[in-house]
């Protein structure tokens, strides 16, 4: 029997608020503010020689994709601050062999789905076919893997207390479920998983990110686990850290957890981690992100022990991670270290068109002590470009190459424009309580910069300037009738037009659009590389 929560308190402030956070997307043309900063970064474009006759355009109709991303209640109707609106991620595989990648695209609600490539930019949703049918999995990240070495990639998803889970491929593009007897399928609060050898044995190894304990016991629709009041404040409460696990790949499709056993215990609130040799002694280190404290390097020590070099190689990291990738930026032969950095986003509110706002790193000085009870001066705060300058020595120079963004979640690197050098794609945006915010698109200038071209290369803004769409509904003349939103949006001028009810009591709440995640990949093998999102409550890009 599923336990169902019993109340509803609308965040404190948040109902007021609502005027300016949502309705500054309700036009359905494409606001002003975004043709002015699409206009200017035309005119920076134009003295760059890093753009050509390349363009992206949104394909997803003509692609037959008909997956829908829905989230739990507590970002939507009943919403509240807490980590569900980190959302659900996207990954790519060739799963059947036949040369071309498919696309598994992950959701809180309703199914994960798994969509074949049938080549010419055509895509079948093959998920029942494959195995792969799950339901109100509220499911978070997912990720491909070879795990057994027999030429095709596995399986492995994340999910917020619904158990994760591994699938293996078994060669013909259907997959079967191997978590019991792979002993991964650990419960909890999981998010990020990297595949990695560790320990040089020839194996892929995985560590599962944990976030933290940010829900209750209580169950809402779907069966989630209603988020804590409190919930983002669950890093000043050290019983609620939930340490993410390093499994060894024993062969067999069996791992074993050896955290603790290696060294490696990590209590950060995690949302991803990225591999990294950061003294080039050929075993991969892990450097794990916090949401909500300093990220952590993990020294792998011969492939036999983990143990916590943070300070020696980054003695300031980024407080409030999101997602990182490892790449040479400058073409150097080193690899450098990207970590976007979202939540100092949150302390600051940037009107909408305030470019050169969104590219300054966040102001914290109006930040309690109390949430960062580390202190603020052991932190940067934005996104961080450590440049590898050899010998163990990382250089921070986000600063003088253009890399801070608003709102940003992963970042996807791959060189978009076929010009030798890696750019960026970072899915942003913040949707329902909040305005509109734009995905980047950063085109590296030959490793000396990077160059804002997400308006120049059609990523914005979106088909026929949408930046908004319905959120959710209610019955404010039946079983809604006492939420806190059925009152005031029945007089929608004093809700700035966000919400409207209609004769039959209908409320209709509008939310901006967002993007969670993305991957970069050649979709339809024409040479050139294309750009798949997940879109938060929403249909992918």
């Amino acid at each position: 029997m599923t336990e169902r929560s019993t109340g509803f308190s609308w965040p404190r402030g948040l109902l007021a608020s609502l005027p300016l956070l949502v309705a500054s997307c309700r036009s359905p043309r494409t606001p002003a503010w975004l043709v002015e900063r699409g206009r200017q970064e035309a005119e920076l474009a134009a003295r760059s020689p890093v753009l050509h006759d390349f363009r992206f355009t949104d394909r997803r109709q003509a692609s037959g994709i008909t997956f829908e991303n829905r989230v739990v209640d507590d970002a939507g109707r009943n919403y509240k601050l807490a980590h569900y609106d980190h959302g659900s991620g996207v990954c790519s595989a060739d799963v059947d062999g036949d040369g071309l990648p498919d696309l598994y695209f992950v959701t809180q609600l309703g199914s994960n789905e798994l969509w074949k490539n049938l080549g010419g930019g055509r895509f079948v949703n093959v998920t029942a076919a494959a195995g792969l049918e799950w339901p109100d999995a509220i499911a978070v990240g997912c990720a491909f893997a070879d795990i057994d070495n027999d030429g095709d990639p596995d399986l492995f998803v994340t999910t917020v207390r619904h158990g994760n889970r591994l699938f293996e491929n078994l060669g013909n593009g259907t997959f079967r479920d191997i978590t019991a007897q792979a002993g991964v399928g650990y419960v909890g609060h999981s998010s990020g998983a990297v595949f990695f050898d560790y320990d040089g044995d020839g194996l892929l190894d995985l560590l599962v990110t944990n976030v933290g304990v940010f829900t209750s016991n209580a169950r809402g629709r779907g069966g989630y686990y209603v988020a804590l009041n409190d919930a983002f404040l669950g890093h000043l409460h050290p019983e609620r850290a939930e340490a993410s696990i390093l499994y060894h790949n024993l062969g067999g499709n069996r791992f074993k957890d050896v955290s603790r056993e290696v060294g490696l215990v990590d209590l950060s609130w995690s949302g991803d981690a990225t591999a990294i040799d950061v003294n080039d002694d050929g075993f991969p280190d892990l450097y794990v992100l916090d949401m909500q404290g300093g990220d952590h390097l993990w020294l792998n020590e011969g492939g036999k022990r983990f143990r916590d070099a943070t300070a020696q190689y980054f003695p300031k990291t980024p407080w409030g991670s999101m997602g990182a990738k490892v790449f040479d930026f400058d073409g150097d032969g080193r690899l450098d270290l990207f970590v976007t950095s979202m939540h100092p986003d949150m302390w600051v509110d940037i009107p909408p068109g305030d470019w050169a706002a969104e590219g300054r790193k966040a102001d914290t000085a109006t930040v309690a002590g109390g949430m960062i009870p580390e202190g603020k001066g052991r932190f940067l705060f934005g996104n961080e470009l450590f440049a590898n300058r050899g010998g163990g020595r990382f250089e921070e120079v986000s600063d003088s190459v253009g890399v801070e963004t608003y709102w940003p979640w992963g970042p996807s690197v791959d060189d978009l424009n076929a010009d030798g050098w890696d750019d960026i794609f970072i899915a942003a945006g913040m949707n329902f309580p909040y305005r509109y915010g734009i995905n980047s698109v950063l085109l590296n200038e030959g490793g000396r910069r990077f160059l804002p071209s997400e308006f120049v290369v059609g990523v914005e803004p979106r088909p026929n300037g949408a930046t908004q769409q319905v959120w959710f509904t209610l019955d404010c003349h039946g079983a809604d009738r006492d939420h806190p939103l059925c009152g005031p949006c029945a007089h929608p001028d004093s809700m700035g037009g966000a919400c409207r009810v209609d004769a039959a009591g209908r409320l209709t709440m509008m939310g901006s659009l967002g993007t969670r995640a993305g991957v970069t990949l050649d979709l339809n093998g024409d040479g050139d590389l294309d750009i798949v999102t997940n879109e938060f409550n929403a249909g992918p890009q």
